[in-house]
């Protein structure tokens, strides 16, 4: 069954934009978000206090004339005044503290903290705006009428309990851009917050707890002020299903504000799962759960460098090498294997050196030897050693080949074609044999590489000197030939015997077909 795909919006919202968009366009964006939100709270919490003095909370009504001062004129006032200061001055105040993000640089340490910290101010500036609305009009009822101290007192600090909250969640939602700017500098030492699990109590306190406290303190007053059955039960009524409906919805953004880091983080992993190593995510969260983003991004981070290795790795000593090398991280010694070898000798390299720069003369054996490499891998084989203007190649292991001696003939017939054609000026002997050698790591301990060893190698190297005066460059013993497949066999054909230097066995030659 495949993955599912999961696609996240860089910031955990498309609403935040991008974090690579304008600073000018993040900052509207950023400052529309928190003043309507702000604004949207306030106002909702106005009409709940209205509703919950007027019609729920038990007590002495306020929609008497000697109240209309208050009701009609400082109550609107005051509101107006308050949303203002508030949502608008209190946002444009908090973007002035933050102008290091809009002026696109680091922050310092502190203004990092002062970053992280900001949902906690902009909530603190809107809760004293609710406390000096609570010490306002619970005196200005007061004065006209001290039964009202309690319902009034207890309605505002209810209901500014809830927004300040609502305010936390919206402002810290708002400010996640400036957050991530400020986390790039590193997480803070201790998560903002008390961490995730302050942000759920956070919602449960504001969600539940105050509300049944509410509900308490209704019961205390009761008995005071003793209330009608139905006059009781309404209040209760309203009071639950306010209760219900902020306390799900504060809930929700806890939710979402703790799935959201969680979600950027399961996308990326999908993303390095197929294959995407560059996968990075944004840290934006100051809990626990920002440190997870920043552990997730490290991780990739070190898959990246370990390809990296690996690849260089691969580079140095051939990707099949650098496999088993991985699987097997090794013991010296090695086990006998059927293979095949070819050695390849540029002719006449000494005098190369010595008549061209130094420049010229590597920038023609890279073209060179890219042709060997290329010819080398596409049949299945890779390329152990380069030694200065020759290079071995090995068929059959450390990856065994079903038929290793026809894929090294094939890869010499192609590299000697090749070379004529694309490196005209760099002629090369090319031996090919096949035998049984020793493949192994050799070496100390502390250091060591995957050879081989044993006559095929020194075989095709007498054969690579012998290839330099014949026709064509390629040479192979009929050994290899003749264990090579039928197919393969066929554009070969055998030759002399010759006894190579530094052997005492003859061996029978073989050169490619002219045709």
């Amino acid at each position: 069954m495949p993955a599912r795909s999961y696609r996240t919006a860089p910031l955990g919202s498309a609403i935040l934009g991008e974090p690579a968009e304008p600073l000018r366009r993040q900052r509207i964006r950023i400052q529309t978000l928190l003043t309507f939100s702000l604004i949207g709270t306030h106002l909702v919490g106005a009409l709940i206090v209205a509703a919950l003095i007027n019609v729920v909370i038990p007590g002495p009504s306020v929609l008497r004339s000697e109240f209309l001062v208050v009701t009609a004129i400082l109550a609107p006032v005051y509101v107006v005044t308050a949303i203002v200061v508030g949502s608008v001055v209190g946002t444009r105040k908090a973007l002035q503290r933050l102008r290091w993000a809009l002026e696109d640089r680091p922050p310092t340490p502190k203004e990092q903290r002062i970053a992280l910290r900001m949902p906690w101010r902009t909530t603190l500036q809107q809760g004293a705006l609710w406390f000096i609305g609570l010490v306002l009009f619970t005196t200005s009822f007061g004065i006209i009428d001290p039964q009202t101290i309690p319902k009034v007192s207890l309605t505002i600090t209810l209901a500014g309990v809830t927004v300040c909250g609502f305010a936390y969640m919206f402002t810290e939602f708002a400010l996640r851009p400036i957050a991530a700017r400020a986390l790039e500098a590193g997480m803070p030492r201790r998560p903002r917050l008390a961490g995730t699990t302050g942000r759920v109590m956070l919602a449960w306190a504001l969600g539940s707890a105050i509300p049944v406290i509410g509900l308490l303190l209704i019961a205390v007053f009761s008995f005071v002020r003793p209330v009608t059955p139905t006059r009781l039960a309404i209040t209760i009524l309203a009071i639950g299903g306010l209760a219900l409906v902020t306390g799900s919805l504060l809930m929700f953004l806890t939710i979402r504000s703790s799935l959201a880091p969680i979600e950027s983080v399961r996308a990326g992993m999908q993303r390095i799962e197929s294959g995407d190593l560059d996968t990075a995510v944004i840290v934006y969260d100051g809990t626990e759960l920002g440190q997870l983003q920043t552990g997730f991004n490290r991780m990739a981070e070190g898959l990246r460098e370990r390809e990296r290795l690996r690849d260089v790795f691969g580079k140095h000593v051939g990707r099949e090498v650098a496999a088993a090398a991985l699987a097997d991280p090794g013991t010296l010694g090695g086990q006998e294997r059927d293979v095949a070898v070819v050695f390849v000798d540029i002719v006449g390299s000494t005098t190369l050196a010595a008549t061209r720069p130094p420049t010229e003369v590597v920038a023609m054996l890279n073209r060179f030897f890219a042709v060997v490499v290329d010819e080398v891998h596409d049949a299945g084989g890779f390329v152990n050693k380069f030694e200065g203007d020759a290079a071995l190649a090995i068929f059959g292991a450390p990856v065994a080949l079903d038929d290793a001696p026809g894929c090294a003939l094939r890869a010499a017939r192609r590299m000697a074609q090749r070379l004529a054609e694309e490196v005209p000026e760099c002629r090369a002997g090319i031996g090919v044999t096949a035998g049984r050698a020793v493949a192994g790591n050799i070496g100390a301990q502390e250091r060591f590489e995957y050879t081989v060893i044993g006559d095929p190698v020194n075989e095709a190297a007498r054969l690579s000197d012998l290839a330099k005066t014949v026709p064509g460059d390629v040479v192979a013993s009929s050994t290899a030939v003749q264990l090579a497949s039928e197919e393969e066999r066929a554009r070969w054909e055998f030759g002399d015997e010759v006894v190579l230097r530094g052997r005492t066995e003859a061996t029978r030659l073989a050169l490619p077909h002219s045709s």
